[in-house]
């Protein structure tokens, strides 16, 4: 998504640290304008995909794969002078992931609830639905689906699962439609689907923790570029930049300056950059997608 913009945004950069390797398409966009990329991703099959199609670039010393959460980026890179002019975080699936039917990303017929970004981990989108209670179902169809009848949403499917327990798309599915009508659409279901993958895989959390580790692995004058495809973590970037970008963070009637008193760096852009009609044309996908970017300060 926006890989031209990302590719703008990296011109005459040199060591770049893609925290979301997905299918490689930033990273080798970014390679191939002759940039070094360290790249992380927790999803091994992801990794293993990317590394096949990027191998000289990798047998050349020019990319790096690690694979596990940019959300723990100091212990993956433990050397903390390790930094970069250039770091992106796109926060989306790859399109592998949403076509690869088994993995349970998307509501095609008949899928298996997964939603898993590792497949090792703890809680699949089946166990999410049928382990968790009302008031925390209501919440992440509310806060990361932006819908706004969450609460009788999250009653349907604590209904439904007293009779049977999900275990395929068509369960959830089936429980949008019963709650809230039956012209919901793939658009309902792609960002009420989207909720349930953000809470799986506890990408919110992710997110705030990685946010001021990647600003700290910047070289004066480097580039974070963050692209979202939620509301809500569109707003934690906003805001962590935002913040990023006062000279003061003090509160409001504190009479003297205890804090940095200068601001790390600033915005790129003041408004979010979206895709353009022809990419959205060629793919639709990229509809909901939002960048951001801040530079440090020199």
């Amino acid at each position: 998504m926006l890989a031209d913009e990302i590719v703008g945004l990296f011109r005459s950069r040199i060591d770049i640290l893609d925290c979301t390797l997905g299918g490689g398409g930033h990273t080798a966009a970014l390679l191939a304008m002759g940039a070094n990329v360290t790249a992380i991703d927790r999803d091994p099959a992801a990794i293993a995909a990317a590394r096949h199609r990027l191998a000289t670039y990798e047998a050349a010393g020019r990319l790096h794969v690690i694979l596990g959460n940019f959300a723990e980026v100091n212990a993956l890179l433990p050397d903390l002078s390790q930094k970069f002019d250039g770091i992106l975080a796109d926060l989306g699936v790859s399109s592998h992931q949403i076509d690869e039917a088994s993995r349970g990303f998307s509501f095609r017929e008949g899928a298996p609830l997964d939603m898993r970004m590792d497949a090792k981990g703890p809680q699949t989108a089946a166990g999410f639905l049928n382990e968790t209670d009302e008031a925390e179902l209501a919440r992440v169809f509310r806060e990361y689906g932006d819908e706004p009848h969450a609460r009788r949403l999250a009653r349907e499917v604590v209904r439904r699962r007293g009779n049977r327990p999900f275990v395929i798309s068509d369960d959830l599915v089936g429980a949008i439609r019963g709650a809230l009508g039956k012209r919901t659409g793939p658009g309902d279901f792609a960002r009420l689907f989207q909720a349930v993958r953000i809470a799986v895989n506890d990408e919110v959390n992710a997110l705030d923790a990685a946010l001021p580790a990647l600003r700290d692995r910047l070289v004066p004058g480097g580039v974070l570029a963050v692209i979202s495809y939620h509301s809500g973590e569109d707003r934690i970037v906003k805001h962590a930049m935002r913040e990023w970008s006062r000279d003061c963070v003090c509160p409001p009637r504190q009479l003297q300056c205890t804090c940095r008193g200068l601001a790390a760096g600033k915005a790129v852009s003041r408004k979010v950059v979206r895709p353009g009609a022809a990419e959205i044309e060629r793919n639709p996908r990229a509809r909901s997608a939002r960048l951001r970017a801040w530079r440090s300060e020199v």
